[in-house]
């Protein structure tokens, strides 16, 4: 009996290691899973966050069509091109019809630059065009692959350019309002110089300006009750009314409560009353604080902000659609680029390829460009460093 007991705790015990030994691989089992499960997926994390930006996988038949359509969008854009310059040249023409009322020359910065960024738009998209022409052929694409990396990077310059031209041209609006504002008060002043070199057109610029915007004085008609706007060579020194007007004003200037004819309502179904506005009894039936008045009542420098600020509005939201539509020329220009650079097989051209935005993250890559200019800015360092020592030597 003793043995038998025993024998049977020796088989329980044997079982019993035989089952730790079984649980003890089964947890290393589940260990090794959960581990190589983590492992997947740190792998699939890293390769995800590594991959290319917006990759695509083409073959033949999609890198010519996005060549065709690339070919068609660049001549699209040469147009744009065209168009912004006419837009610049023209805004430019509209300026210098009253460059005289202009307080500084500083309102023709903007539609310079347009005139400037329209010519460019129309050599680079030239060019582009020029380039997925060529792509249709991958032996003539050859040539191109050493300065289209380059000429990327000339494209999206060129975008940060139109997207501060399109700014300017929307923010333009508060500086010539301050440069019509001074530049009409002093047109007003030179308004009687009829007899004076270089201000004898002013009376002829500023008459045709308030007959073409319907307006009068600068903030409205009684800016003309401020100033003497009749010539002392028109006035009789010798009637009572002049000399009354005159000994009655500090500076010895003959005002009045009137204005020029060009402030005159042609739709006004009564004469035009610009002498004596605010004297009701000088006029039948007349009430000026009452009645309509006969003469434009908006200012002049409100008509040309409107004139000339919805102008720039429109060449603004111009600017902004050809920098929306050469960013879609760029990004097609760069899947052609990296599609004809990853072929399977560069002998045969109906290969499949892979083509992207950027060949790694927007972080990596801005990591990489960041790096890069540190180490040209160290490499000027030295050299600059280097050209000291050898004039400290040569010294």
């Amino acid at each position: 009996m003793k043995q038998s007991r025993t024998e049977c705790c020796g088989a329980e015990r044997g079982h019993w290691r035989d089952c730790a030994t079984h649980a003890s691989r089964a947890a290393g089992l589940l260990l090794c899973h959960s581990r190589w499960r983590r492992f997947r997926f740190s792998s699939h994390e890293y390769e995800f966050f590594n991959m290319a930006l917006m990759k695509v996988k083409f073959d033949l038949k999609k890198r010519v069509k996005l060549a065709q359509m690339l070919w068609l969008m660049y001549w699209f854009s040469v147009m744009a091109g065209v168009l912004v310059f006419s837009m610049g040249l023209f805004f430019k023409i509209e300026l210098r019809k009253r460059s005289e009322l202009m307080d500084n020359n500083e309102s023709h910065f903007v539609p310079n630059i347009l005139i400037g960024v329209g010519l460019l738009a129309c050599c680079l998209n030239a060019f582009g065009g020029k380039i997925c022409y060529d792509s249709l052929d991958s032996t003539k694409f050859a040539k191109w692959k050493s300065i289209l990396k380059p000429f990327l990077i000339c494209c999206l310059f060129f975008n940060f350019l139109l997207i501060v031209t399109a700014a300017l041209c929307f923010a333009m609006r508060i500086p010539l309002e301050y440069t019509l504002a001074e530049g009409l008060k002093n047109g007003m002043k030179f308004y009687k110089d009829t007899d004076t070199p270089g201000r004898c057109y002013m009376k002829r610029t500023l008459d045709l300006m308030q007959m073409e915007f319907r307006c009068c004085g600068n903030n409205n008609y009684k800016d003309w009750f401020e100033i003497q706007w009749v010539s002392n060579r028109y006035l009789d020194f010798s009637a009572k009314e002049v000399k009354d007007r005159i000994s009655s004003n500090v500076d010895g200037k003959y005002l009045m409560d009137g204005v020029p004819f060009s402030c005159c309502n042609p739709s006004s179904p009564r004469p035009c009353i610009q002498q004596q506005i605010t004297n009701n009894s000088a006029h039948y039936s007349y009430d000026h604080y009452t009645e309509e008045l006969n003469i434009w009542k908006r200012g002049c420098r409100d008509a040309l902000i409107a004139y000339y600020g919805g102008m720039m509005n429109t060449i603004g939201i111009l600017v902004f659609m050809v920098t929306l539509l050469q960013s879609a020329v760029m990004i097609g220009l760069q899947y052609i680029n990296t599609s004809l650079s990853t072929l399977v097989n560069p002998e045969d051209p109906e290969s499949e390829s892979e083509g992207w935005i950027l060949e790694k993250t927007v972080k990596e890559t801005f990591t990489d460009i960041m790096a890069k200019m540190k180490a040209m800015g160290k490499g000027n360092q030295v050299d600059e460093g280097a050209n000291e020592e050898a004039a400290a030597t040569d010294s």
